[in-house]
């Protein structure tokens, strides 16, 4: 199915990392957009959990040299704002098919969450094959994947929550997962301090570190 997302592979795969940004103010917001651009991740996925996430999302897609997506997507109006807006791309800790139909509808990719074998089953029937394995480390971890990848071998995973900087690569060596996400590179303190370099330090140490399995 092309409007599935396929593609989102193509779009996250590259960078290895999707940081996940919760932002309280826009300020705040083009600070993280700056930093993770200084630090060489030039992706982010804005998640719905404030009220500022409209406006944050607008104005890093505005850049133009961000792969901005939006997050916490878990209604069909979120979809339609994430839409109207720009973002190239959405993620959500589960699957509905109110949210998968509005996505569909708009044309926008959808990477929607799956902890358990039956959540897979069904997103696969709803033609998505790449999946964000939510909350990873709380479900199982990479083991977890691994299992769920041997019965589902066209499927690849985002694993996302709890995922750090000591173990994110243990994650991206298996050709099972496209991409992680995380927020390790964007503490709470450094964000709130507007602490760029902070941040691009963070994000410069995770990029060094990413490296992709040879297909």
């Amino acid at each position: 199915m092309d409007w599935e997302m396929n593609n989102v592979v193509d779009l996250l795969r590259p960078h290895g990392v999707i940081p996940v940004v919760v932002a309280e103010t826009v300020d705040h917001g083009i600070d993280i957009g700056e930093a993770l651009l200084a630090g060489g991740l030039p992706v982010a996925e804005v998640t719905f959990r404030t009220p500022a996430a409209p406006e944050i999302l607008a104005a890093l897609v505005a850049r133009g040299d961000l792969l901005v997506g939006a997050g916490t997507v878990t209604t069909p109006a979120q979809v339609d704002v994430a839409a109207d807006i720009g973002a190239a791309f959405l993620v959500s800790p589960g699957l509905t098919e109110s949210v998968a139909d509005r996505a569909r509808e708009r044309g926008i990719p959808l990477v929607p969450g799956a902890a358990t074998a039956t959540e897979v089953q069904r997103a696969r029937e709803l033609g998505f094959t790449t999946l964000k394995f939510f909350p990873a480390e709380a479900s199982g971890g990479l083991p977890a994947v691994r299992a769920l990848a041997a019965p589902f071998g066209d499927v690849t995973f985002i694993p996302t929550g709890g995922i750090g900087p000591d173990s994110f690569a243990d994650y991206l060596a298996d050709p099972a997962v496209a991409a992680v996400g995380g927020s390790w590179m964007l503490p709470r303190e450094a964000v709130l301090a507007r602490d760029r370099d902070a941040i691009t330090r963070l994000t410069a140490a995770t990029v060094a570190r990413v490296a992709r399995p040879t297909p």
